[in-house]
């Protein structure tokens, strides 16, 4: 049941560059659901806020600073391994060459995306941002 699972929350960004592409990044070795696809980010730590977990994953994670953040949605996904809630954030500008440090892939994607698998939870907002409905 959800309501007796705790609840990881996790900070994502949808990094959208000057041609409308999305960043999509793979699921690095070792992890769970290694090789699917997903926008990147990782778990808030105690006491951060969204913004702050989101600028320090994506500076650890792909080696960018980013500017300005735009919170825009949360979705709350039951995966097998546990309870996440997933807080989406638009990002417009960032700093930086990507260099993936934990061995993962990425690719900028116009919708519909071409990468496959992708994350469960990443699969509603890629038909939220292309204007679809999407359950979740």
């Amino acid at each position: 049941m959800p309501g007796k699972r705790p609840v990881v929350d996790v900070a994502v960004g949808i990094l959208i560059d000057n041609q409308g592409r999305y960043l999509l990044t793979s699921r690095p070795p070792g992890k769970v659901y290694a090789g699917y696809w997903e926008f990147p980010g990782g778990k808030l730590e105690a006491g951060e806020t969204v913004e702050v977990a989101l600028r320090r994953e994506l500076q650890e994670e792909i080696g960018v600073t980013i500017g300005p953040v735009e919170v825009w949605r949360d979705s709350l996904v039951d995966y097998p391994h546990a309870l996440v809630r997933l807080h989406f954030c638009r990002v417009r500008s960032w700093h930086g060459q990507l260099h993936m440090h934990e061995g993962q892939a990425f690719s900028w994607e116009h919708l519909p995306v071409q990468c496959t698998p992708v994350l469960p939870g990443t699969v509603p907002v890629l038909a939220w941002l292309a204007g679809t409905p999407a359950q979740g």
